[in-house]
Protein backbone atom coordinates (compact mmCIF):
# COMPACT_ATOMS: atom_id res chain seq x y z
CA UNK A 1 0.00 0.00 0.00
CA UNK A 2 1.84 3.50 -1.34
CA UNK A 3 1.43 5.58 2.15
CA UNK A 4 2.01 9.42 1.52
CA UNK A 5 5.15 10.48 3.44
CA UNK A 6 4.51 14.08 3.75
CA UNK A 7 1.09 15.66 4.80
CA UNK A 8 -0.83 17.60 1.75
CA UNK A 9 -0.84 20.33 3.97
CA UNK A 10 2.95 20.48 4.71
CA UNK A 11 3.31 20.28 0.50
CA UNK A 12 0.69 23.05 -0.06
CA UNK A 13 2.44 25.04 2.88
CA UNK A 14 5.91 24.27 0.87
CA UNK A 15 4.09 25.55 -2.25
CA UNK A 16 3.32 28.30 -1.43
CA UNK A 17 6.31 29.76 0.63
CA UNK A 18 8.53 28.55 -2.85
CA UNK A 19 6.62 30.44 -5.06
CA UNK A 20 5.20 33.18 -3.00
CA UNK A 21 8.15 35.80 -3.53
CA UNK A 22 8.02 34.86 -7.48
CA UNK A 23 4.15 35.54 -7.57
CA UNK A 24 4.37 38.98 -5.19
CA UNK A 25 6.72 40.07 -8.40
CA UNK A 26 4.44 39.23 -10.94
CA UNK A 27 2.06 40.91 -9.70
CA UNK A 28 3.62 44.11 -9.44
CA UNK A 29 5.28 43.75 -12.84
CA UNK A 30 2.08 43.04 -14.16
CA UNK A 31 0.66 46.34 -12.31
CA UNK A 32 3.07 48.66 -13.91
CA UNK A 33 2.85 46.93 -17.17
CA UNK A 34 -0.89 47.42 -17.24
CA UNK A 35 -0.22 50.94 -16.58
CA UNK A 36 2.46 51.40 -19.11
CA UNK A 37 0.42 49.82 -22.06
CA UNK A 38 -1.58 52.95 -22.11
CA UNK A 39 1.31 54.57 -24.04
CA UNK A 40 -0.04 52.11 -26.97
CA UNK A 41 -3.37 53.53 -26.24
CA UNK A 42 -2.14 56.90 -27.44
CA UNK A 43 -1.12 55.58 -30.54
CA UNK A 44 -3.70 52.74 -31.27
CA UNK A 45 -6.80 55.12 -30.38
CA UNK A 46 -6.96 58.02 -28.96
CA UNK A 47 -10.50 58.69 -28.56
CA UNK A 48 -11.17 56.11 -25.60
CA UNK A 49 -7.88 57.00 -23.66
CA UNK A 50 -9.20 58.53 -20.72
CA UNK A 51 -11.53 55.46 -20.54
CA UNK A 52 -8.63 53.26 -20.99
CA UNK A 53 -6.94 54.79 -18.89
CA UNK A 54 -9.33 55.49 -16.16
CA UNK A 55 -10.32 51.11 -16.49
CA UNK A 56 -6.16 50.59 -16.26
CA UNK A 57 -5.94 52.89 -13.39
CA UNK A 58 -8.81 51.05 -11.42
CA UNK A 59 -7.30 47.82 -12.18
CA UNK A 60 -3.74 48.43 -11.33
CA UNK A 61 -4.51 50.55 -8.56
CA UNK A 62 -7.20 48.14 -6.83
CA UNK A 63 -4.41 44.92 -6.99
CA UNK A 64 -1.88 47.29 -5.54
CA UNK A 65 -4.08 47.94 -2.59
CA UNK A 66 -5.02 44.65 -2.24
CA UNK A 67 -0.67 43.66 -2.29
CA UNK A 68 -0.16 46.04 0.56
CA UNK A 69 -3.28 45.34 2.61
CA UNK A 70 -2.87 41.21 2.12
CA UNK A 71 -2.02 40.28 5.56
CA UNK A 72 -4.31 42.51 7.22
CA UNK A 73 -7.20 41.65 5.18
CA UNK A 74 -5.61 38.03 5.24
CA UNK A 75 -5.75 37.73 1.47
CA UNK A 76 -2.99 34.93 -0.49
CA UNK A 77 -0.79 36.05 -3.07
CA UNK A 78 -2.49 34.39 -5.70
CA UNK A 79 -6.18 36.19 -4.98
CA UNK A 80 -4.15 39.10 -5.65
CA UNK A 81 -2.52 38.17 -8.36
CA UNK A 82 -5.96 36.52 -9.50
CA UNK A 83 -7.85 39.85 -9.17
CA UNK A 84 -5.38 41.34 -11.56
CA UNK A 85 -5.43 39.02 -14.60
CA UNK A 86 -9.43 38.59 -14.07
CA UNK A 87 -8.94 42.53 -14.13
CA UNK A 88 -6.99 42.84 -16.78
CA UNK A 89 -8.60 40.53 -19.13
CA UNK A 90 -12.36 42.30 -18.48
CA UNK A 91 -10.45 45.50 -18.94
CA UNK A 92 -9.17 44.18 -22.72
CA UNK A 93 -12.56 42.64 -23.14
CA UNK A 94 -14.11 46.21 -22.68
CA UNK A 95 -11.10 47.87 -25.01
CA UNK A 96 -11.98 45.16 -28.05
CA UNK A 97 -15.69 45.96 -27.99
CA UNK A 98 -14.87 49.85 -29.11
CA UNK A 99 -12.45 49.18 -31.56
CA UNK A 100 -12.94 49.27 -35.29
CA UNK A 101 -11.64 46.37 -37.55
CA UNK A 102 -8.18 47.35 -37.93
CA UNK A 103 -7.53 48.32 -33.83
CA UNK A 104 -9.38 44.89 -33.14
CA UNK A 105 -6.88 42.96 -34.77
CA UNK A 106 -3.67 45.09 -33.31
CA UNK A 107 -5.36 45.06 -29.99
CA UNK A 108 -6.18 40.71 -30.13
CA UNK A 109 -2.31 40.88 -29.55
CA UNK A 110 -2.07 41.92 -26.26
CA UNK A 111 -5.43 39.72 -25.22
CA UNK A 112 -2.51 37.01 -26.62
CA UNK A 113 0.48 38.52 -24.42
CA UNK A 114 -1.89 38.15 -21.24
CA UNK A 115 -2.69 34.74 -21.35
CA UNK A 116 0.58 34.09 -22.67
CA UNK A 117 2.31 35.68 -19.94
CA UNK A 118 0.01 34.18 -17.22
CA UNK A 119 0.48 30.60 -18.83
CA UNK A 120 3.89 30.97 -18.66
CA UNK A 121 4.52 32.97 -14.97
CA UNK A 122 1.54 31.96 -12.80
CA UNK A 123 1.20 29.07 -10.92
CA UNK A 124 -2.26 28.01 -9.29
CA UNK A 125 -5.33 25.89 -9.41
CA UNK A 126 -8.14 24.65 -12.08
CA UNK A 127 -10.22 26.39 -10.63
CA UNK A 128 -8.96 29.95 -10.84
CA UNK A 129 -8.09 28.99 -14.65
CA UNK A 130 -11.77 28.12 -15.30
CA UNK A 131 -12.80 30.87 -13.65
CA UNK A 132 -10.74 33.11 -15.74
CA UNK A 133 -12.20 31.46 -18.67
CA UNK A 134 -15.88 31.88 -18.51
CA UNK A 135 -15.44 35.47 -16.48
CA UNK A 136 -13.20 36.20 -20.29
CA UNK A 137 -16.03 34.81 -22.12
CA UNK A 138 -19.18 36.49 -20.64
CA UNK A 139 -17.38 39.83 -20.56
CA UNK A 140 -16.47 39.95 -23.93
CA UNK A 141 -19.91 38.84 -24.56
CA UNK A 142 -21.55 41.52 -22.82
CA UNK A 143 -19.17 44.36 -23.56
CA UNK A 144 -19.38 43.20 -27.83
CA UNK A 145 -23.28 43.39 -27.07
CA UNK A 146 -22.76 46.59 -25.33
CA UNK A 147 -20.76 48.82 -27.39
CA UNK A 148 -19.32 46.51 -30.69
CA UNK A 149 -19.91 47.69 -34.10
CA UNK A 150 -18.12 44.50 -35.67
CA UNK A 151 -20.26 41.43 -36.63
CA UNK A 152 -19.78 38.09 -35.24
CA UNK A 153 -17.79 36.59 -38.40
CA UNK A 154 -14.83 39.73 -37.81
CA UNK A 155 -15.14 39.25 -34.30
CA UNK A 156 -13.95 35.91 -34.76
CA UNK A 157 -12.06 35.56 -37.91
CA UNK A 158 -9.83 38.54 -36.96
CA UNK A 159 -8.63 37.82 -33.12
CA UNK A 160 -11.31 35.99 -31.18
CA UNK A 161 -11.15 32.32 -32.80
CA UNK A 162 -6.85 32.43 -32.25
CA UNK A 163 -7.26 34.09 -29.04
CA UNK A 164 -9.60 31.64 -27.76
CA UNK A 165 -7.25 29.26 -28.83
CA UNK A 166 -4.24 30.80 -26.95
CA UNK A 167 -6.87 30.70 -23.80
CA UNK A 168 -7.08 27.01 -24.08
CA UNK A 169 -3.60 26.51 -24.27
CA UNK A 170 -2.54 28.33 -21.46
CA UNK A 171 -5.01 27.28 -19.51
CA UNK A 172 -3.67 23.79 -20.38
CA UNK A 173 -0.18 24.99 -19.53
CA UNK A 174 -1.03 26.52 -16.18
CA UNK A 175 -2.99 23.16 -14.95
CA UNK A 176 0.60 20.97 -16.49
CA UNK A 177 2.84 23.31 -14.89
CA UNK A 178 1.08 23.81 -11.84
CA UNK A 179 0.81 19.84 -10.92
CA UNK A 180 4.94 19.28 -11.83
CA UNK A 181 5.55 22.03 -9.45
CA UNK A 182 3.56 20.51 -7.18
CA UNK A 183 4.86 16.62 -7.55
CA UNK A 184 8.54 18.55 -7.64
CA UNK A 185 7.92 20.11 -4.10
CA UNK A 186 6.29 16.47 -2.95
CA UNK A 187 9.18 14.53 -4.51
CA UNK A 188 11.99 16.66 -2.67
CA UNK A 189 10.27 16.63 0.65
CA UNK A 190 9.80 12.89 0.60
CA UNK A 191 13.37 12.44 -0.38
CA UNK A 192 14.04 14.57 2.71
CA UNK A 193 12.16 12.67 4.86
CA UNK A 194 13.70 9.17 3.63
CA UNK A 195 16.74 10.10 4.06
CA UNK A 196 16.27 10.79 7.51
CA UNK A 197 14.36 7.53 7.99
CA UNK A 198 17.53 5.81 6.29
CA UNK A 199 20.24 7.60 8.92
CA UNK A 200 17.82 6.64 11.90
CA UNK A 201 16.03 3.22 11.63
CA UNK A 202 18.86 0.65 8.76
CA UNK A 203 15.76 -1.77 8.84
CA UNK A 204 13.35 0.62 6.90
CA UNK A 205 15.61 0.55 3.75
CA UNK A 206 13.32 -2.28 1.83
CA UNK A 207 10.55 0.04 2.70
CA UNK A 208 12.52 3.35 1.46
CA UNK A 209 13.07 1.16 -1.95
CA UNK A 210 9.77 0.75 -2.27
CA UNK A 211 8.92 4.78 -1.76
CA UNK A 212 11.91 4.99 -4.58
CA UNK A 213 10.07 3.30 -6.58
CA UNK A 214 7.06 5.01 -6.24
CA UNK A 215 8.74 8.26 -6.43
CA UNK A 216 10.00 7.44 -9.88
CA UNK A 217 7.04 5.94 -11.16
CA UNK A 218 5.63 9.73 -10.30
CA UNK A 219 8.11 10.91 -12.55
CA UNK A 220 7.36 8.86 -15.24
CA UNK A 221 4.15 10.06 -15.09
CA UNK A 222 5.05 13.37 -14.90
CA UNK A 223 6.67 12.94 -18.50
CA UNK A 224 3.79 11.00 -19.69
CA UNK A 225 1.59 14.15 -18.51
CA UNK A 226 3.97 16.63 -20.68
CA UNK A 227 4.21 14.20 -23.51
CA UNK A 228 0.41 13.96 -23.80
CA UNK A 229 0.23 17.74 -23.80
CA UNK A 230 2.43 18.03 -26.82
CA UNK A 231 0.68 15.21 -28.16
CA UNK A 232 -2.59 17.17 -28.13
CA UNK A 233 -1.22 20.51 -29.15
CA UNK A 234 0.40 18.21 -32.29
CA UNK A 235 -4.08 17.21 -32.39
CA UNK A 236 -4.78 20.85 -32.58
CA UNK A 237 -1.91 21.52 -35.24
CA UNK A 238 -2.68 18.83 -37.26
CA UNK A 239 -6.25 20.08 -37.67
CA UNK A 240 -5.08 23.27 -39.16
CA UNK A 241 -2.55 21.89 -41.85
CA UNK A 242 -4.03 20.81 -45.29
CA UNK A 243 -3.94 17.07 -45.72
CA UNK A 244 -1.68 15.26 -48.33
CA UNK A 245 -4.76 14.09 -50.01
CA UNK A 246 -5.48 17.91 -50.97
CA UNK A 247 -2.89 18.15 -52.35
CA UNK A 248 -3.31 15.30 -54.48
CA UNK A 249 -6.60 16.39 -55.44
CA UNK A 250 -5.50 18.89 -57.17
CA UNK A 251 -2.20 17.94 -58.17
CA UNK A 252 -3.31 14.54 -59.23
CA UNK A 253 0.77 13.34 -58.83
CA UNK A 254 2.36 15.34 -56.29
CA UNK A 255 3.74 14.71 -52.46
CA UNK A 256 4.21 16.06 -49.22
CA UNK A 257 7.40 15.28 -47.33
CA UNK A 258 6.76 16.36 -43.70
CA UNK A 259 9.20 15.09 -40.65
CA UNK A 260 9.06 17.10 -38.20
CA UNK A 261 11.84 17.43 -35.54
CA UNK A 262 9.85 17.14 -32.52
CA UNK A 263 5.62 15.78 -31.96
CA UNK A 264 4.81 19.72 -32.71
CA UNK A 265 6.53 21.33 -35.93
CA UNK A 266 7.87 25.00 -36.89
CA UNK A 267 7.48 24.26 -40.51
CA UNK A 268 3.72 24.18 -41.94
CA UNK A 269 2.12 24.46 -45.45
CA UNK A 270 -1.16 25.20 -46.97
CA UNK A 271 -3.32 24.90 -50.18
CA UNK A 272 -6.15 26.55 -50.94
CA UNK A 273 -8.18 26.37 -54.91
CA UNK A 274 -9.66 29.45 -56.48
CA UNK A 275 -11.34 29.18 -60.00
CA UNK A 276 -8.21 27.81 -62.19
CA UNK A 277 -5.95 28.97 -59.84
CA UNK A 278 -4.56 26.89 -57.17
CA UNK A 279 -2.44 28.68 -54.01
CA UNK A 280 0.28 26.41 -51.92
CA UNK A 281 2.07 27.45 -49.01
CA UNK A 282 5.71 26.39 -48.00
CA UNK A 283 6.84 28.07 -44.41
CA UNK A 284 9.44 27.55 -42.10
CA UNK A 285 9.05 29.45 -38.87
CA UNK A 286 11.44 30.88 -36.28
CA UNK A 287 12.11 27.79 -33.89
CA UNK A 288 10.58 24.15 -33.80
CA UNK A 289 8.79 22.25 -31.37
CA UNK A 290 6.02 23.84 -29.50
CA UNK A 291 7.40 27.38 -29.86
CA UNK A 292 7.52 26.72 -33.92
CA UNK A 293 3.87 25.63 -33.39
CA UNK A 294 2.41 28.73 -32.05
CA UNK A 295 4.00 30.48 -34.77
CA UNK A 296 2.68 28.16 -37.43
CA UNK A 297 -1.31 29.51 -36.06
CA UNK A 298 -0.50 32.59 -36.71
CA UNK A 299 1.48 31.71 -40.20
CA UNK A 300 -2.00 29.49 -40.89
CA UNK A 301 -4.25 32.58 -39.50
CA UNK A 302 -3.17 34.89 -41.57
CA UNK A 303 -3.17 33.35 -44.60
CA UNK A 304 -6.68 32.44 -44.29
CA UNK A 305 -7.30 36.54 -43.29
CA UNK A 306 -5.56 37.45 -46.56
CA UNK A 307 -6.32 34.79 -49.16
CA UNK A 308 -9.85 33.44 -48.30
CA UNK A 309 -11.21 36.35 -47.04
CA UNK A 310 -8.96 39.65 -48.46
CA UNK A 311 -9.08 37.97 -51.35
CA UNK A 312 -5.53 38.82 -52.20
CA UNK A 313 -4.37 36.72 -55.01
CA UNK A 314 -0.66 38.38 -55.59
CA UNK A 315 1.35 36.41 -54.27
CA UNK A 316 4.28 39.18 -53.42
CA UNK A 317 1.46 41.42 -52.08
CA UNK A 318 0.39 38.29 -49.56
CA UNK A 319 3.89 38.21 -48.09
CA UNK A 320 4.14 42.27 -47.80
CA UNK A 321 0.70 41.72 -45.84
CA UNK A 322 1.71 38.52 -44.06
CA UNK A 323 5.10 40.15 -42.46
CA UNK A 324 3.01 43.47 -41.27
CA UNK A 325 0.85 41.43 -39.08
CA UNK A 326 3.57 39.52 -38.16
CA UNK A 327 5.43 42.47 -37.30
CA UNK A 328 2.39 43.91 -35.48
CA UNK A 329 1.36 40.75 -34.10
CA UNK A 330 4.50 40.95 -32.03
CA UNK A 331 4.96 43.85 -31.39
CA UNK A 332 8.38 44.18 -33.31
CA UNK A 333 9.48 48.09 -33.87
CA UNK A 334 13.52 47.38 -33.80
CA UNK A 335 15.10 47.15 -30.35
CA UNK A 336 17.32 45.19 -29.33
CA UNK A 337 16.11 43.30 -26.95
CA UNK A 338 13.14 42.05 -28.64
CA UNK A 339 12.57 39.07 -30.46
CA UNK A 340 13.24 38.87 -33.90
CA UNK A 341 10.76 35.74 -34.89
CA UNK A 342 9.40 35.18 -38.48
CA UNK A 343 9.23 32.75 -41.28
CA UNK A 344 10.89 31.31 -44.37
CA UNK A 345 7.90 31.30 -46.84
CA UNK A 346 7.14 30.77 -50.54
CA UNK A 347 3.86 31.45 -51.94
CA UNK A 348 3.15 30.02 -55.37
CA UNK A 349 0.03 30.35 -57.19
CA UNK A 350 -0.59 27.82 -59.98
CA UNK A 351 -2.94 28.86 -62.85
CA UNK A 352 -4.14 25.09 -64.16
CA UNK A 353 -5.18 25.99 -67.47
CA UNK A 354 -2.36 27.58 -69.29
CA UNK A 355 0.65 26.45 -66.41
CA UNK A 356 1.79 29.67 -65.53
CA UNK A 357 3.17 29.39 -62.08
CA UNK A 358 3.56 32.82 -59.99
CA UNK A 359 5.66 32.57 -56.96
CA UNK A 360 7.30 34.92 -54.31
CA UNK A 361 9.16 34.03 -51.76
CA UNK A 362 11.47 34.74 -48.57
CA UNK A 363 14.40 33.30 -48.35
CA UNK A 364 13.27 30.36 -49.95
CA UNK A 365 14.28 29.08 -53.39
CA UNK A 366 12.32 26.87 -55.70
CA UNK A 367 13.58 24.26 -58.30
CA UNK A 368 12.10 22.77 -61.61
CA UNK A 369 13.48 20.21 -63.54
CA UNK A 370 12.57 19.37 -67.26
CA UNK A 371 12.36 16.72 -69.53
CA UNK A 372 11.64 14.05 -66.57
CA UNK A 373 10.76 11.32 -68.89
CA UNK A 374 12.30 8.13 -68.01
CA UNK A 375 14.01 7.51 -71.51
CA UNK A 376 15.67 10.95 -72.02
CA UNK A 377 18.83 11.43 -70.43
CA UNK A 378 18.84 15.10 -71.03
CA UNK A 379 16.90 16.72 -67.87
CA UNK A 380 17.08 20.24 -67.26
CA UNK A 381 17.21 21.73 -63.93
CA UNK A 382 16.18 25.73 -63.05
CA UNK A 383 17.18 27.51 -59.49
CA UNK A 384 14.31 29.99 -59.03
CA UNK A 385 15.41 32.55 -55.98
CA UNK A 386 13.56 34.89 -53.87
CA UNK A 387 14.17 37.79 -52.02
CA UNK A 388 16.60 37.61 -49.15
CA UNK A 389 15.29 38.48 -46.35
CA UNK A 390 12.45 37.08 -43.69
CA UNK A 391 8.76 37.47 -43.66
CA UNK A 392 8.95 39.06 -40.67
CA UNK A 393 10.95 41.97 -38.70
CA UNK A 394 14.39 42.59 -40.67
CA UNK A 395 16.10 46.09 -40.69
CA UNK A 396 15.99 46.81 -44.25
CA UNK A 397 12.87 45.82 -45.43
CA UNK A 398 11.72 45.77 -49.06
CA UNK A 399 9.01 44.89 -51.05
CA UNK A 400 8.84 40.84 -51.84
CA UNK A 401 9.12 40.46 -55.53
CA UNK A 402 6.64 38.21 -58.05
CA UNK A 403 8.15 35.91 -60.40
CA UNK A 404 6.37 34.24 -63.19
CA UNK A 405 7.45 30.46 -64.62
CA UNK A 406 5.94 28.95 -68.08
CA UNK A 407 6.16 25.71 -66.78
CA UNK A 408 5.69 22.60 -69.81
CA UNK A 409 3.86 19.44 -69.07
CA UNK A 410 5.51 17.06 -67.36
CA UNK A 411 7.27 19.70 -64.93
CA UNK A 412 8.27 19.13 -61.93
CA UNK A 413 8.07 21.87 -59.34
CA UNK A 414 9.70 21.85 -55.61
CA UNK A 415 9.63 23.84 -53.23
CA UNK A 416 11.40 23.19 -49.31
CA UNK A 417 12.18 24.84 -46.07
CA UNK A 418 16.10 24.38 -44.94
CA UNK A 419 15.56 21.37 -42.65
CA UNK A 420 16.56 18.54 -45.60
CA UNK A 421 19.39 20.08 -46.44
CA UNK A 422 20.65 21.27 -42.65
CA UNK A 423 20.83 17.63 -41.51
CA UNK A 424 23.93 16.13 -40.35
CA UNK A 425 25.30 12.81 -41.07
CA UNK A 426 27.36 10.77 -43.23
CA UNK A 427 30.52 9.40 -42.44
CA UNK A 428 31.73 12.90 -41.02
CA UNK A 429 28.99 13.95 -39.44
CA UNK A 430 28.88 16.85 -41.66
CA UNK A 431 25.48 18.73 -43.07
CA UNK A 432 24.01 16.74 -46.24
CA UNK A 433 23.52 20.38 -47.81
CA UNK A 434 21.49 21.92 -51.00
CA UNK A 435 23.93 20.27 -53.73
CA UNK A 436 23.37 16.56 -52.69
CA UNK A 437 19.89 17.77 -51.88
CA UNK A 438 19.80 19.02 -55.46
CA UNK A 439 21.45 15.69 -56.93
CA UNK A 440 18.51 13.28 -55.38
CA UNK A 441 15.92 15.37 -56.98
CA UNK A 442 17.20 15.41 -60.30
CA UNK A 443 18.09 11.54 -60.26
CA UNK A 444 14.69 10.84 -58.91
CA UNK A 445 12.49 13.31 -60.76
CA UNK A 446 11.12 10.66 -63.76
CA UNK A 447 9.64 8.45 -60.93
CA UNK A 448 6.09 9.35 -59.39
CA UNK A 449 6.47 11.66 -57.02
CA UNK A 450 4.81 8.66 -54.01
CA UNK A 451 8.47 7.25 -55.67
CA UNK A 452 9.86 10.68 -55.24
CA UNK A 453 8.99 10.69 -51.52
CA UNK A 454 10.27 7.19 -50.77
CA UNK A 455 13.84 8.29 -52.07
CA UNK A 456 14.30 11.54 -50.12
CA UNK A 457 13.05 9.61 -46.99
CA UNK A 458 15.83 6.77 -47.86
CA UNK A 459 18.86 9.28 -48.39
CA UNK A 460 17.63 11.45 -45.26
CA UNK A 461 17.55 8.47 -42.76
CA UNK A 462 20.81 6.85 -44.41
CA UNK A 463 22.80 10.06 -44.34
CA UNK A 464 21.94 10.47 -40.61
CA UNK A 465 22.22 6.98 -39.27
CA UNK A 466 21.90 7.04 -35.47
CA UNK A 467 22.10 11.01 -35.34
CA UNK A 468 19.19 12.55 -34.38
CA UNK A 469 17.07 14.63 -36.60
CA UNK A 470 18.38 18.58 -35.83
CA UNK A 471 15.38 20.61 -37.74
CA UNK A 472 11.96 20.28 -39.17
CA UNK A 473 11.45 18.81 -42.98
CA UNK A 474 9.46 20.10 -45.16
CA UNK A 475 9.03 19.30 -49.20
CA UNK A 476 6.54 19.61 -51.82
CA UNK A 477 6.60 17.93 -55.12
CA UNK A 478 4.69 18.55 -57.92
CA UNK A 479 4.02 17.44 -61.37
CA UNK A 480 2.27 19.76 -64.00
Amino acid sequence: MNQKLVPEQNIKREFDNSTEKFQIITAWVGIVLNLAWFISDYFIIRDFLIPFFTFRLLVSGTVALLLLLRKPLKLTVLTCLFTLVIGISIQNAYMWSVMDLSHFQKHAFAYMVLFIGVGMLVLWELKFSLILVVTTLLANLIFYKLYSQLSSAEFLINGGLITFTVIIFCVFMIRTRYRLTYNEIRIRLELELSKKNVEQKHEQVLEQKKEIQDQKDTLEEKNREITDSIHYAKSIQNALLSSEDKFKSHFNDSFVFFQPKDIVSGDFYWIYPVNDLVFYVTADCTGHGVPGGFMTMLGLSFLDQIITFQHIHNPAEVLNLMRDKIIAALNQSGNAIENKDGMDITVCVLNTKNKELVYSAANNNLYVIRNNSPETNNKEFFVFKGNRQPCGFSHHNKPFSEHKIALNKGDCVYTFTDGFADQFGGPKGKKFRYKQFEEVLLKNSHLTCSEQKEQLRKASTNWRGSLEQVDDMLIIGIRV
